[in-house]
């Protein structure tokens, strides 16, 4: 889905990158997988509720599974298969990027355009890394600001 970088390759926002192959549902990643000791998913947020059975599957067959993906959207809620997949993961490592705000371990990406969908690409044009706290008041002011017609009145474009 995100091919802002590359069609092909994983990357990060710092441009580096691994070859990968695209798919466009969880099925897809299990008959890419035979022959294979380790499989990586990103972005697994975006894929479909197959993805549990799918990393069980590969992961009783004793392919090393890692995934990674974002565990909320942008309003707080839990987003996509990572919450099931925490559930059965023989580990979890939750990494935090740091609160533009105060400094503390971010809780959440808060979204700085208007747009209802819970799928948009962006960086950091348009969300930002909050704490809770940070991000309680963010909502807090985005809502009063919706309530006054002033919607994200005080982002710059």
């Amino acid at each position: 889905m995100d091919t802002r970088y590359s069609n092909v390759d994983v990357v990060s926002h710092d441009h580096n990158s691994i070859h990968s192959t695209p798919v466009s549902n969880a099925e897809a990643i299990l008959a890419l997988s035979a022959g294979h000791d380790v499989v990586g998913i990103d972005e697994a947020q975006f894929l479909d509720d197959k993805l549990v059975d799918v990393c069980n599957k590969m992961a009783y067959r004793g392919i090393r599974v890692i995934v990674a993906g974002l565990d909320m959207d942008f309003r707080g809620v839990p987003f996509g298969p990572i919450p099931a997949l925490c559930a059965v993961a023989d580990e979890v490592t939750k990494v935090h990027a740091i609160c533009v705000r105060c400094g503390s371990l971010a809780y959440a990406s808060h979204r700085l355009v208007k747009n209802d969908s819970q799928v948009m690409l962006g960086e950091k044009l348009e969300y930002e890394p909050l704490c809770r706290d940070c991000f309680q008041k963010a909502v807090e002011e985005d809502h009063r600001n919706s309530m006054s017609g002033n919607l994200f009145e005080n982002i710059e474009p």
